[in-house]
């Protein structure tokens, strides 16, 4: 088991963001159907969960029937890439819409095109994610992502509808209204996918001397700490150079960050278990206010309960 280890904490990284994306290009850049991009999808997923069971970073996160957020968490997946392919359907709208010869670089490879595609949406989206911390009604609809409990593969696409459309409108429109083909907007959703699973997997991975450079493994868990705004850093997708340069880069923890420590502070009892409940979550939650009355009404475990019970049987 400890050699299975070993090699998971050093290939997992390798494996999905460089053997995934290869084979994915392959298939997209020799004409296969873009079904194979689910297939390569599934993958992910699936290796996601078997490097998580093997080399866990917190192993208490490894207890899905514990936290309960499995079905809520694929039904958060399912809208997620569905609002990824609904965006490259409206490629031909958007187009049409701005009815302008666009100045994407067409004549260039498609690994090139992908490159620039991935470097802009890489720093929209860390600009974006910056300000959904720093202003209140993004952070309503933020805080669906940063009301988990624990980090592992499903999470990453954990997000409010509304917040993704929001990303997908800044993040990836003006690469589309610029002239962004089918093939490569296909093939940078797949690849956002990708680092959102990979950044949010609960593994015990090596970066070597990537390390400080992308923003994945525990720069990611100090991202998601409940400890007030300690956790107003690391807000990249991918590379770290974007908050160097903001001042947001942190990697030295005031405190070693333990498997409780996930979460948002003032809700304490986020719905983790309700799909619903995450919808409405924002509606009704007021950055700094402390937690919604509808959640705070569940604030009692279980065993607190039996003992007021059991109290008030006594009296």
């Amino acid at each position: 088991m400890h050699i299975a280890q070993n090699v998971v904490r050093y290939i997992y990284v390798p494996f999905m963001l460089m053997v995934l994306p290869v084979l994915a290009y392959l298939l997209v850049s020799d004409g296969y159907s873009y079904a194979w991009l689910a297939l390569i999808l599934v993958i992910a997923f699936a290796s996601a969960f078997a490097a998580e069971k093997i080399a866990p970073y917190f192993e208490e996160w490894t207890d899905h029937h514990a936290h309960g957020d499995i079905s809520t968490n694929v039904l958060h997946t399912i809208a997620y890439e569905w609002s990824v392919i609904n965006g490259a359907l409206l490629i031909p709208v958007i187009t049409w819409l701005f009815p302008f010869e666009g100045i994407w670089p067409t004549d260039w490879p498609m690994w090139a095109q992908l490159a620039i595609a991935f470097i802009f949406a890489d720093l929209a989206f860390m600009l974006i994610h910056y300000w959904s911390h720093h202003y209140a009604p993004l952070w309503r609809l933020h805080a669906v992502h940063h009301g988990v409990g624990r980090l592992y593969g499903f999470n990453g696409v954990v997000r409010h509808p509304i917040h993704q459309t929001i990303d997908m409108v800044l993040g990836t429109a003006p690469l589309v209204i610029l002239g962004m083909p089918v093939d490569v907007a296909l093939m940078l959703g797949l690849l956002i996918s990708l680092t959102l699973i990979v950044q949010h997997s609960n593994v015990d991975m090596r970066l070597g001397p990537l390390d400080g450079h992308i923003s994945i493994g525990s720069l990611h868990h100090l991202h998601h700490v409940n400890w007030g705004t300690e956790g107003d850093c690391n807000f990249g997708l991918f590379f770290t150079i974007w908050d160097k340069l903001l001042g947001t880069y942190n990697d030295k923890p005031s405190r070693p960050i333990t498997a409780a420590d996930m979460g948002i502070d003032e809700v304490p009892n986020f719905p983790r278990q309700s799909f619903v409940e995450q919808m409405i979550f924002p509606f009704v939650y007021k950055p700094g206010q402390g937690e919604p009355d509808r959640y705070a009404a569940n604030k009692k475990t279980p065993a607190q309960v039996a003992k007021i019970d059991s109290m008030q049987a006594a009296e």
